[in-house]
């Protein structure tokens, strides 16, 4: 209430009174109090905006280097035998560079750098999809609850993206309860009316999915909450946490076309809310593929097209040890030469996107008119080029990222020779007749040997990546499943997790 008086004096000129108006300002005041919380919401996105431009530009220029030196890497360790004792030190280095190209990828991903490949998917189907996994993540302490609505609308966004936001804010729950709790994970169709849209710094009017992630732990006061997003910034004790984790979730949010914002308070628990912008109704989510195991090798000719010599070499040794035949260029005049001396087929072009001169796009455009039945693989670090528009990637187009090591090189270039996917190998072994008239169900996953769980543990404790990742694909054949969500765990380097699932997954067994 705002008051306006003025004394009212007698004759004499004794005060008798005051004369005046009151006027309710409550409305200002709430005007005033959503300014000001705007202009705190434009201040803290300038300034994650400021910081996630320097982040990018800096894992962009590591790109090319942890290329070179895990795939270098690797080609060394191949040439030694077991038990030299250099190999020790080799694996230290690319123990070391996979976890620079992870802190790379969450950089690219906080600096909204990351290319996207997205398709229409449903948030309910990622987070059932991944339930086994957050289960174990979480412990037997943590009660996990989700309330998926039956209706959720479809959202475009990528699939693989979204799981890593969404095991990131679990992450992020679990060291907020570390003596138990509940976490909640909820999906709902939402209309965001101008209102809230006003109230809410980038945030349109319009229809959205919700992903909100709950948990009953410690909280944050709001000095914290005004820095969460922020990358490096945390809270936990050092050596506990990179600091990424929830930057990581903001940039694939935003990069999504979505909004992230939390609410907590100390000792009430928190809660994290993504909205994606909701299609139309109508789509419908494409068919998904059936697992497949990779097939590396080939005899199909290929055309490598790379500005960057040592990242071309790498490209090449891979290819020609995985039994194909080689052409390389430096850049895209080279590879015009070199295609019309050579006399023979020529399967698939992998080339550079940005280069010197005559891009990756348009050579590909003047070899696919020479040579139609050209198959065309880019490479790329960048998210604003020829294929990519702020880091989302035109549909029908096969990419390679960078940073990538030899076996990503080979893995991909058989998918695009094979159209697109890496065919389902059939197994060897006949499967066995069913003693009864209906045909036989999927096969389900055996147990994990216990001599096989003790080693993962052993060297889970040890933090030996290189190790882990070995015995978990000595597991791929039999236990495909659990098999990825190990693999997913050790290459985020959270090793008590891991070792959460092998004990899980062991009384599991023992307990049936």
């Amino acid at each position: 209430m705002l008051t306006n008086a003025v004394p009212v004096l007698d004759a004499a000129g004794e005060l008798r009174g005051y004369r005046g108006v009151d006027r309710d300002i409550t409305g200002r005041k709430r005007a005033e109090q959503e300014r000001e919380e705007l202009q705190e919401q434009l201040r803290m996105s300038q300034r994650i905006e400021a910081v996630g431009k320097l982040a990018g530009g800096i894992a962009h220029d590591f790109n090319n280097l942890l290329s070179v030196i895990l795939s270098y890497t690797g080609f060394a360790l191949e040439s030694l035998q077991q038990g030299d004792p250099l190999r020790n030190d080799l694996l230290e280095v690319k123990k070391s560079g996979e976890r620079a190209a992870t802190l790379t990828r969450q950089l690219l991903a906080f600096s909204r750098k990351q290319v996207l490949q997205p398709q229409l998917l449903s948030l309910n189907q990622v987070a059932v999809g991944i339930e086994k996994m957050l289960s174990r993540v979480l412990g037997e302490d943590v009660d996990l609850v989700q309330l998926l609505a039956p209706d959720l609308g479809l959202t475009l966004a990528d699939p693989g993206q979204i799981e890593q936001a969404l095991m990131n804010l679990v992450v992020n729950a679990r060291d907020a309860m570390p003596d138990g709790g509940k976490l909640t994970i909820e999906t709902s169709n939402i209309e965001i009316d101008a209102e809230y849209a006003a109230r809410h710094i980038s945030v349109k009017p319009g229809p959205y999915v919700l992903l909100a992630v709950t948990d009953t732990g410690c909280g944050m006061d709001p000095q914290t909450q005004a820095r969460v997003f922020e990358p490096f910034f945390t809270t936990k004790e050092k050596g506990k946490g990179t600091g990424l984790g929830l930057s990581t979730v903001y940039g694939i949010v935003k990069q999504s076309g979505g909004s992230i914002w939390v609410y907590s308070e100390p000792g009430k628990g928190t809660t994290f809310k993504i909205y994606l912008p909701r299609e139309a109704a109508g789509a419908t989510v494409p068919a998904a593929r059936p697992p497949a195991i990779p097939i590396r090798t080939g005899t199909e000719t290929v055309l490598v097209v790379e500005d960057e010599e040592a990242l071309r070499r790498v490209a090449a040794r891979a290819l020609a040890a995985a039994g194909y035949s080689v052409l390389s260029a430096a850049d895209g005049e080279e590879a015009l030469r070199a295609v019309a001396q050579h006399s023979g087929a020529i399967d698939l072009l992998v080339t550079d996107v940005v280069m010197p001169g005559m891009g990756g796009a348009t050579l590909a455009q003047e070899l696919t008119v020479r040579r139609p039945e050209l198959k065309i693989l880019y490479m790329s670090g960048y998210t604003d080029d020829a294929i990519v528009r702020h880091g989302v990637l035109e549909a029908g187009i096969h990419f390679l990222a960078k940073p990538f090591t030899a076996p990503d090189v080979t893995r991909k270039v058989r998918e695009v020779l094979d159209g697109g996917f890496e065919p389902v190998v059939q197994s060897r072994e006949p499967p066995p007749e069913s003693g009864g008239g209906n045909a036989p169900g999927p096969p389900a996953e055996s147990a994990l040997p216990p001599e096989v769980a003790e080693r993962l543990r052993k060297a889970a404790i040890a933090a030996r990546y290189d190790e882990v990742l070995a015995l978990i694909d000595s597991i791929e054949a039999t236990l495909p499943a659990f098999a990825g969500e190990l693999r997913s765990l050790a290459k985020r380097f959270d090793f008590d997790a891991l070792r959460a699932a092998l004990d899980a997954e062991a009384e599991a067994n023992h307990g049936g």
